[in-house]
């Protein structure tokens, strides 16, 4: 079970890293609508993982079926990565937010 949990983490992760790579990236080709469809599903999950006490729900799930608490316990990433992967890629949204706004503003 733990490795269906984790092989879905991992899709789900991808999909929103995904999300925030080509938000500034539709930003820059002018494609408004589809960089705020993106925000949004990138918010939709903040506020998700905001109710969760800032933890993703399948972690909890994942916990069930393990005493391992390294950072990657639950998801197919590099320990690394996975201990940093809110810093990273909240920054990453922030700086994408922030030239999609330029974007539509300036130009």
């Amino acid at each position: 079970m733990l490795v269906w949990i984790k092989a879905l983490h991992t899709v789900i992760w991808g999909f929103f890293a995904a999300c925030i790579v080509a938000l500034p990236i539709a930003a820059i080709l002018r494609q408004f609508h589809l960089a705020g469809a993106l925000a949004g599903l990138v918010l939709m999950e903040c506020t998700v993982l905001a109710v969760n006490r800032w933890r993703c729900p399948l972690t909890d799930i994942a916990s069930r079926y393990t005493e391992d608490r390294t950072p990657n316990f639950d998801i197919y990433l590099p320990a690394w990565l996975a201990r940093w992967n809110k810093e990273i890629f909240g920054t990453l949204f922030l700086a994408g937010g922030s030239i999609a706004i330029w974007q539509w503003l300036v130009f």
